[in-house]
Parts: C-alpha cells; sequence; structure tokens
C-alpha cells in the first residue's frame, strides 16, 4: 500500500471509528436515563424496581468503561464482508439490529485471532488499530492466503508493540493481540475445571481473566444472578489485575485473596511455615471436631437448679444422655444446643413433677402433669441460673471465638488433640491460614437459631411499624368531600392504600451483585479462577469448593513457584478428591513478558531447585543484558537510591526487591503475578537461604522485569547466578 493509499485508509477508519463512538455515546445517554427512571421506581414494584435497577447499573458500568480502545480490529472476509472486531458489541436498531461492532467474543471475531496464511478461514485480511483512548493512530494490516503480495504486513508487529511498550500501574487486557494457543484455552469448552500452567510471562492470569469474561459474554443467563469470584495471592496483585475485566466490559466479578473468604474478618499476617503447613491440612479437620467436641462438657458435680416449690439437678449422667442425643441428631454444635436443652428440661421437669405431686398426682393424669411441665418449662426458661447452666455445658460459640480460645489455651490444646506450636498469645490475631479454619467452623457450629429468630421478629415489628405508620398519614390525607371544591376532587384511584406507601420506606437492596456477594459468607458463584494456585492448602480448596457447587473452575498456577510449604505438588492430588476425571490440562510455554537476556539467567536458577522443569521460551529479546554489582555494607543503601532515582527518570515501572531489612525493597511474594519495566534484586543469597521455598522467590524475584534487571548483593553471587556480568556503575548506563 503506498503512502498516500494509508493515509486515506487511516482517515476513512477514523470516521468509522468515530461513529461507533457516536453509537456508544448514544447508548450511555438512553441507559443513564432507564437507570434513573429505574432508581425513582416509575411504574414498577418493589421487585421489579430491584432486578431493574441492578440490570440497567451493570449496563452502565459496561458502556462506562470501554472507552480506551472500543474498536481495535477488523476482519475482511473472501466474500468482500468486513467486521469491526470490539470490546463490546454495538447494533443498530434502525436496522434490524444488525452488529456494526463485533464483541471480540463473539463466534464470528474468533478469525481475528485464529486465522494464519496457511489457513485463513474465509478471510482476506486481518487489521490492528493502533489506538490511543478514542483516536486511531494507525493500523497493521495482514493479508491472509496470499503470501508474497504486497501489504502483507507483520503479523507480530502488534504483539510485539505491546510487550514492549513500558508498564503502567496495572495489568492490561490483551483483547487485542490474543494468541492462537490462548484463544483455545479463553474458549475452551469445558464444564469442569481447567487449569492453566506456565511459567513467568507466559500470559496465564490474563488469559484466565479473558475467559471469565467469555464465559460471561457466552453463558450470561446462567452466571449473571451468581456471578464470578476470582482469588489472588495478595492485594497488590488484585490491584494490579482489576482493571481487566472492566476494560472488557465485566464488573459482575468479586476479587479476593485467601484471605478475604471471611467478610469482615481483619487479617493480619502470615504463619510460620510449619504452623501454616499443620493448619492447611486435612488433618486439622480433626482438631476442629474435637475442639468443638470438648465444650459439650459433663458437670463435675450436679448443677443445682432452684425451682419454685422444689430443686432439681443437672447430674452427669443426664448431661451425658442429653450430650449423645444432641450429637446423634446430625445438627451443627449451635442449632445441636437445642436438642441438649429439650432432654435436660424433659428430665428435670420429670423429676420435679415426680417429687411435688408425690402421693396425689399420676401419670395416668395426663392433662394436669403437662399442665404443671409448661409451667415448670416456663420457669426454667425464665431462670438465670439455668440458662449458665446450659451455656457452661453446652455454649453457643462463634467461629472466632472457638478458635481465639483454642489457641490461647495449652490445656485445650491438648485436649483437641493439636500440636503446640498452634499456641499463640493473642488468640484472636488471625493469619491468612485461620480463615479455612473459620470458614470449616462456620459449618461445623453452625447458626444461632434463637439469634436468628430474634432478628427476624425485630425486622417483622419494624414492617409493622412502618405500615401503620403509613395508615397515619393516610388517615391524615383524607378530605370530607362534602367541603371539597370539584376541580379539586380526588376520585378513589387517584389515593394511595396504605400498604403502597408503606412500600415507600422500606429500604430495598440495589446493592450490585459484587457488593450483596462480597458480603455473605454463603454466596456461591458460577465460576471461580484460582490465580497462584500452587500456593492453596488442602484447607483452602475445600473453602473454595463450598463457594462453587457446580465445579466449575479456572486454575492458574505454576508448581515450579510454589513457595508455600502447604501448598500443592501436582494438580491431581488437589483436584482428584473433588472432581475425579473432570479436570483438564493445558500450557502455555511462550514467555511474553520476560526478554531472553533475563529468562537465561532465571532458568538457571531454575535448573538449580526444580532440574526437571523447563523455562519457558521468551518471545523476544530486550538488547539490554542482566547486571550484576557488589557492593559493601556502608554502599548498599546508596545503590539502592541511585537505582530509584535513575529508573524515575525513565518511562515505566520499576521495584526493589530484597528480604527483610533491605530499605526500599519488597519481598518476592509480594511482587507475585506482577510486572514491572525495572527490577532490582538485592541480596539474592539471603533469598535464597530459605531452602527450596527461597529458591521459587529468586526465581519469581528475577522474572519479574520485562525490560531491566539488575543485582546487587555485598556476599559473592550464588553458583546460580554466577553467568551474570559483574559491572561497576558507569559501564552499565
Amino acid at each position: 500500500m503506498s503512502a498516500q493509499g494509508y493515509e486515506e485508509e487511516l482517515r476513512a477508519e477514523r470516521a468509522h471509528v468515530a461513529g461507533l463512538y457516536d453509537r456508544l455515546d448514544a447508548e450511555r445517554v438512553r441507559v443513564k436515563s432507564e437507570y434513573e427512571a429505574a432508581l425513582r421506581g416509575d411504574g414498577a414494584g418493589a421487585m421489579e424496581r430491584d432486578v431493574g435497577v441492578r440490570a440497567l447499573g451493570r449496563e452502565v458500568k459496561r458502556l462506562d468503561v470501554v472507552d480506551n480502545g472500543l474498536c481495535f480490529g477488523r476482519l475482511d472476509a473472501v466474500s468482500g464482508e468486513r467486521s469491526y472486531i470490539g470490546r463490546i458489541g454495538l447494533f443498530d436498531q434502525d436496522d434490524d439490529y444488525k452488529p456494526v461492532l463485533l464483541d471480540w467474543r463473539a463466534p464470528a471475531a474468533r478469525p481475528f485471532y485464529t486465522a494464519t496464511g496457511a489457513n485463513p478461514e474465509d478471510m482476506r485480511r486481518r487489521r490492528q488499530f493502533h489506538t490511543r483512548g478514542r483516536a486511531v493512530l494507525g493500523f497493521t494490516d495482514e493479508v491472509l492466503g496470499r503470501p508474497g503480495e504486497d501489504g502483507d504486513g507483520d503479523p507480530d508487529a502488534a504483539l510485539l508493540a505491546a510487550v514492549n511498550a513500558p508498564r503502567g500501574e496495572g495489568m492490561r487486557d490483551i483483547v487485542a493481540t490474543i494468541q492462537a494457543e490462548q484463544d483455545e484455552i479463553i474458549r475452551l469448552d469445558h464444564p469442569g475445571v481447567l487449569v492453566i500452567e506456565g511459567g513467568p510471562g507466559t500470559g496465564k492470569t490474563v488469559v484466565a481473566l479473558h475467559r471469565v469474561a467469555y464465559l460471561l459474554y457466552t453463558q450470561r443467563e446462567r452466571m449473571e444472578r451468581h456471578g464470578a469470584l476470582v482469588v489472588g495471592p495478595n492485594p497488590a496483585f488484585l490491584h494490579h489485575i482489576g482493571r481487566v475485566l472492566p476494560s472488557l466490559g465485566e464488573t459482575d466479578v468479586v476479587f479476593t485473596t485467601t484471605g478475604g473468604f471471611v467478610p469482615g474478618l481483619h487479617v493480619t499476617a502470615e504463619d510460620a511455615p510449619e504452623t501454616a503447613r499443620l493448619k492447611g491440612s486435612l488433618k486439622i479437620l480433626d482438631v476442629l471436631k474435637a475442639a468443638v467436641a470438648d465444650r459439650q462438657r459433663l458437670p463435675a458435680e450436679p448443677i443445682p437448679v432452684q425451682l419454685k416449690d422444689v430443686t432439681v439437678r443437672i447430674d452427669a449422667e443426664t448431661a451425658e444422655w442429653a450430650r449423645q442425643e444432641a450429637r446423634d441428631s446430625g445438627l451443627p454444635h449451635n442449632e445441636a444446643r437445642a436438642v441438649f436443652t429439650d432432654i435436660v428440661t424433659y428430665v428435670l421437669t420429670e423429676r420435679a413433677i415426680g417429687r411435688i405431686g408425690r402421693g396425689w398426682l399420676s401419670r395416668d393424669d395426663r392433662e394436669e402433669w403437662e399442665q404443671f411441665r409448661a409451667g415448670l418449662l416456663a420457669e426454667l426458661a425464665a431462670d438465670e441460673k439455668f440458662t449458665a447452666a446450659l451455656d457452661e455445658l453446652w455454649p453457643i460459640m462463634t467461629p472466632e471465638q472457638l478458635l481465639a480460645e483454642l489457641y490461647s489455651s495449652p490445656e485445650r490444646l491438648r485436649a483437641a488433640g493439636a500440636d503446640q506450636t498452634l499456641l499463640r498469645t493473642e488468640g484472636d490475631a488471625w493469619t491468612v491460614s485461620d480463615v479455612p479454619l473459620l470458614d470449616e467452623l462456620v459449618d461445623l457450629l453452625g447458626r444461632d437459631k434463637a439469634a436468628d429468630k430474634a432478628a427476624e421478629q425485630a425486622a417483622q415489628r419494624e414492617r409493622q411499624a412502618e405500615a401503620e405508620y403509613a395508615e397515619g398519614v393516610m388517615e391524615v390525607m383524607k378530605l370530607d368531600r362534602e367541603e371539597m371544591d370539584e376541580d379539586i376532587m380526588l376520585s378513589a384511584e387517584n389515593l394511595l392504600y396504605a400498604e403502597d406507601l408503606a412500600e415507600r420506606f422500606v429500604e430495598h437492596d440495589t446493592r450490585t451483585l459484587v457488593e450483596r456477594a462480597s458480603a455473605d459468607r454463603d454466596w456461591t458463584y458460577r465460576h471461580v479462577v484460582v490465580d497462584e494456585a500452587q500456593e492453596l492448602s488442602e484447607m483452602d480448596w475445600r473453602v473454595l469448593m463450598r463457594r462453587c457447587p457446580g465445579r466449575s473452575f479456572t486454575v492458574v498456577g505454576d508448581l515450579a513457584q510454589r513457595r508455600s510449604e502447604a501448598g500443592a505438588r501436582s494438580w491431581d492430588a488437589v483436584l482428584a478428591p473433588y472432581v475425579p476425571g473432570r479436570w483438564v490440562y493445558r500450557s502455555l510455554t511462550v514467555n511474553y513478558r520476560t526478554p531472553a537476556e533475563i529468562m537465561a539467567v532465571a532458568a538457571d536458577v531454575l535448573a538449580e531447585f526444580a532440574p526437571g522443569v523447563k523455562a519457558p521460551d521468551s518471545v523476544r529479546a530486550s538488547g539490554v543484558p542482566p547486571w550484576s554489582r557488589q557492593v559493601t555494607e556502608d554502599e548498599l543503601a546508596a545503590a539502592v537510591e541511585e537505582f530509584v532515582r535513575e529508573e524515575a527518570g525513565r518511562e515505566g515501572t520499576s521495584v526493589v526487591i530484597g528480604p527483610p531489612g533491605v530499605p526500599g525493597a519488597v519481598p518476592p511474594s509480594e511482587t507475585k503475578g506482577l510486572e514491572f519495566d525495572a527490577v532490582l534484586v538485592v541480596e539474592p543469597a539471603a533469598i535464597l537461604a530459605d531452602g527450596p521455598r527461597g529458591a521459587a522467590e529468586l526465581y519469581v524475584a528475577l522474572t519479574r522485569a520485562t525490560q531491566r534487571l539488575g543485582v546487587l548483593h555485598r556476599d559473592p553471587l550464588p553458583p546460580a547466578l554466577s553467568g551474570l556480568e559483574e559491572l561497576p556503575v558507569a559501564a552499565r548506563r
């Protein structure tokens, strides 16, 4: 294509894309108007209003987040038909809703990612736009099925431009540059668990996120009521990936770490490796069950209960019978208290009636006997000492209360058969490893039905008060029709009924799906993405399986990067107990992030601690060799500051990664899944000193860079890094 022809084409494409933005803006105005009407409740009942508000709220968000690169490509078919490809679909409402912009997930858009010169899929040309915001800066053409024709273009140009671009604050979507192997995984039709494994930089995380967007598009009706869950290793990672799905028009997704499974819980730290291993093992289930059973006590001495006419006692025999009946009921601990209480009260009332009625009341006189029982039951229910006795023998407990008291008591740990390693001074200083245990205890303990009933009764009283208030308002509004002027006469159909008015005072739940799901421990999701899945313990997986009864998962990880002692050593060991025969494995082998020069260094570290694992092949070289520099103790802080100062003057992002004690450094564990233009790794020997866990962390640290890597060290470099060129400061600039 000549330069003049290119400019003419570019002007035409700019005009076309501008027209698409005009349609987007018009659609936004229409949807926002309908959303505001739904908020006012115009012509709708309470239920219709809530449903409408949520649906339109989702649509408002979907339209608001696609400004940047709305349209990123064009497909020209052999038939001459042209299709524009974008983040969302747009339709011509005046032409029988003909698509004017294809959603990238639509079947008709798939050749944009899969057509090749050898297999053009009836396509003539693939055009990729280079955009900034709403502006089309240029385009690249790839002519398909006609090798050697002028203007074929470079099929890798858009990909290389994307991977070489400076990194911003968060992860970007790859919707314009999805590769064929990635597209196959994104669109994989598998209803169970999909495991995506790949080394650093292979794009496994962003592929998983695009798969969620694809499922939300193709299975909208099935998924929209429950949404999807994305589980990541730390808050920084979630912040990093948080823009990807909204940029693709999807907002019904909850993001959390494993520390966020219990709503409202404040997690402060991580456990030591051995403690985390103990808590992450399924063997801890026996400890939890024993800890609950230990709170179901028998009295050492009979407990007297003073009634009006007689004193009765709760002895060990009675409590043991009641305890066994409660346990045999199969109910959770808190709910089984009702069974325990029923047996105890039965025994006490029988004894009391027998004593009070001795000589004049027979069991044959059932009516009088039951009248006595009713009176005694009322006495027991009002007796504070009886309630205290029940609390001692079968207390109502929260998961937090039980676990905190277990951790802070050597005696309770021994009674539950737990390792004394779990002992700590502050029982409620929650760690990430405590979260799945607390979640498990929600099911073991169950609800406090008495408290739930009291809350429901309070809600009913509030609703009744609202209706009575509304009726009072109606009384005030009544007018004496004989005194009304004919011009202001109110007809019967104009009058509001009390219940209609009362509805105005009801607070409807208009929270988004994400807000409702995040606050509800019992919420279940249609699909769950688990990133850095190799770090999750057996107990973590139990939590996740409860959150997704349909067992629809995208599991993302790299066993070679496992740092947790409680983490996975094989995918089959993790998944077979839950989805035997229902999980499939896919691997990504091309590194799109890390330049070949840096990956060669990281591959040497990988070979040291995981000799059977092959490092992914880098798709590009940067031309910038990684460097190392040995410094003294006194020079270390200044050398770190120098790196930070130099990188601040460059476009892109940078980070200093090191062990605790290095000024300005973050630990490798907090950079998992993140990427930066430049990385400085400090004291690699100190990172490696943590054994296999340290080797995995050094591997993670070395593979965060997309352009430049430096290493600062005081001690000699570990053998795996001996290939790094030792350079003075001046030589590496």
